[in-house]
């Protein structure tokens, strides 16, 4: 029976960094799908370099994992961690800014040699310096005594024994925040059970730091936090990658259709036709194309076929799709675009996140080319937003765009399995007969012949009877879809394009406000990821007395009917997103509502503090300014990417 001391809280922040060759990424997701086990709220935020292997030990070469669990509601992956894991130099340095004074660092002393520190710029050892004065420092060899843990195992060489610190790093911190490790335990014997003396040494190397944890001196406490409340159900860890592939396959299945996604490998994207490539026995069909236009190109040709077609991809995929996107407004056939937004221009910050695609999204084809906007706004509620979408494209014949972002991609949070009984039913009624008579009154097929409540043209599979018809990108004719160059007709098939996508706004229901007191005067509007910031935000404000509003938009384009009458009914109304206004732009366009922006485009979540920052500012503005009876003012709250 151990005779250290427990101690209980009700939140931490943890995070893992080290070499991006380190296992950082898999060390917090092991931690994280245990402590999902022990039933913690929470939410993770994975950091990694583009680059496959970066120079190592150099400060472009560090990769973390931030996890955030609590026994209560997590909306955010946490501002600063309370933990910090460092594996080498390089990690501390990185990392050290975003530390609160009084955190705890746990530092691989065995990598800081001075070959390492001088990689990054370090003249002396912090470590022996006396600069972290201000933390509770930890040093602990990892390397060294993982390798001493290893000794017997004389198949393995050192570098061998040495690639097993992180399962060391691990057992450590399971020990110290009670977390179990049965499921590594399970997960490791998957992964190496063709290999024996690998499982063998990973396994002995977690427990190894288990009992360092549970033996040393130098951690005389380890902590508890206790599960979660939640709603009964069955929950699972989920990424919003992996929960985007499952509510695809899932909205397929809804409207008894097959699905293909036709892909391109790119990051932050490429996760979910990896996970689709391993459901083929649910009906899904996965081809990855040789490049971005043939991988829409097979989607839009599987939606021609009667299939849910798929294509995923991030912001510069999008841009080499956009003519096939143009296509298929033209033909009005459902397709579901899903576009993982990251960081850019061009190639950008491939592994950072970034909400810069809206525009592109919106107006980013020749023409007049309206296409429907759904944006999930948590990783799990990825899985939703994928089912409305399809539910969207299906039922109006139309492309849909999904807009993730590589935040919500590669975090995760737990999820609750839906029953399928609690499913929408997405049945999609496909075309089987003529719906016309010829001047003989002979029966014939009109492809544009419209549903009066949709105004979405008939969906046919070709070689269905009766039911041939022309298709292509030239302007058709309405109702017979022949070839036309008349402009009257060219004016009445754009708005009719363009009045079925408004239509949608009468399915999605009102935008929703949470406004307890009804008193606020402030509201903050958010869309996509910055659901979770935006809550957190508004919540710490709350708790001070102050009476804030808030509303956040799944829908883009169109938007809730009622949009324009809840940004009226405010004196203020602040718009966070990660990029330099976007959704401002448009709300200040079709409403007439000066909004005010607060923007930041800097590859990484909002944190609370900052916003609740510039709300407070915000809602003093609004005092001020009525105080003094000015009007409202014209400047934008921005954020200059301080951490807090």
């Amino acid at each position: 029976m151990s005779s250290k001391t427990v101690e209980k809280l009700d939140r931490v922040v943890i995070r893992f960094a080290g070499d991006s060759g380190d296992g950082m990424q898999l060390t917090g997701d092991r931690f994280t799908s245990e402590t999902a086990a022990l039933g913690n709220d929470l939410s993770t935020l994975p950091n990694f370099p583009a680059e496959i292997r970066a120079p190592q030990g150099t400060l472009p070469g560090v990769s973390s994992f931030q996890l955030h669990f609590a026994d209560h509601d997590v909306l955010t992956p946490g501002d600063a961690p309370d933990v910090l894991v460092a594996m080498n130099p390089a990690a501390l340095k990185a990392n050290l800014r975003d530390l609160p004074r009084g955190a705890t660092i746990i530092a691989n002393t065995d990598e800081f040699t001075k070959r390492n520190l001088g990689k990054v710029g370090y003249a002396t050892n912090p470590l022996e310096d006396g600069s972290l004065e201000s933390w509770h420092v930890h040093p602990v060899g990892l390397t060294s005594i993982t390798v001493e843990a290893l000794a017997a195992f004389d198949s393995l060489s050192r570098k061998d024994k040495e690639r097993a610190k992180n399962m060391f790093a691990l057992g450590l911190l399971s020990w110290m925040y009670h977390r179990p490790t049965t499921g590594t335990e399970a997960f490791l014997a998957k992964k190496f059970g063709s290999k024996p003396d690998i499982l063998e040494a990973n396994l002995t190397a977690l427990r190894a730091g288990l009992n360092y944890g549970e033996t040393t001196e130098d951690f005389a406490v380890s902590y508890e936090i206790a599960p979660a409340v939640m709603p009964a159900g069955t929950y699972r860890n989920i990424t919003g990658n992996a929960a985007l592939a499952y509510g695809l396959v899932t909205a397929a299945h809804r409207a008894g259709r097959p699905m293909l996604l036709g892909s391109y490998p790119i990051t932050p994207a490429s996760d979910i036709l990896h996970t689709l490539s391993g459901l083929k026995r649910y009906g899904v069909t996965t081809l990855q194309a040789e490049d971005e236009i043939a991988g829409i190109g097979a989607a839009l040709g599987a939606s021609f076929g009667g299939s849910i077609g798929v294509t995923t991809t991030s912001g510069p995929g999008v841009a080499l799709k956009s003519e096939t996107i143009g296509l298929a407004v033209s033909l009005e056939l459902p397709l579901v675009i899903v576009d993982v937004q990251r960081g850019g221009p061009s190639t950008g910050l491939p592994t950072k996140t970034e909400q810069s695609d809206l525009l592109q999204a919106m107006f980013g084809r020749n023409g007049e080319s309206p296409v429907p906007i759904v944006a999930p706004q948590s990783p799990a509620d990825c899985f939703d937003a994928a089912l409305e979408a399809v539910r969207i494209a299906t039922t109006y014949r139309t492309p849909v765009f999904v807009l993730s972002d590589g935040y919500l991609a590669n975090g995760s949070e737990p999820w609750a399995v839906p029953s399928v009984a609690d499913l929408p039913d997405l049945t999609v009624e496909l075309a089987s007969e003529p719906n016309a008579t010829d001047d003989k009154g002979e029966p014939v097929f009109h492809p544009y012949l419209r549903d009066e409540r949709t105004l979405a043209r008939p969906w046919a599979v070709p070689g269905t009877p009766g039911l041939e018809h022309r298709i292509g990108g030239i302007e058709k004719a309405d109702v017979t879809g022949n070839i036309s160059y008349d402009p009257d007709n060219h004016d009445l098939m754009t708005r009719l394009r363009a009045g079925k996508v408004e239509r949608v706004a009468e399915t999605i229901g009102d935008l929703e406000v949470d406004d307890p007191s009804g008193e606020a005067s402030v509201l903050v509007l958010g869309w996509g990821s910055t659901y979770g910031p935006i809550a957190a935000a508004v919540r710490s404000v709350r708790n001070t007395g102050a009476k804030v509003a808030r509303a956040h938009l799944r829908h883009l384009n169109p938007f809730p009917s009622n949009t324009g009458e809840v940004l009226r009914r405010y004196d203020r109304v602040l718009v966070p997103e990660m990029n330099m206004g976007q959704l401002a732009m448009l709300l200040r366009a079709k409403y007439l509502v000066d909004v005010h922006s607060f923007t930041q485009v800097r590859g990484l979540p909002f944190t609370t503090v900052e916003l609740a920052d510039a709300i407070v500012g915000l809602a003093a503005d609004v005092t001020t300014s009525d105080g003094a009876g000015s009007a409202h003012t014209d400047q934008p709250v921005t954020s200059q990417g301080g951490h807090s």
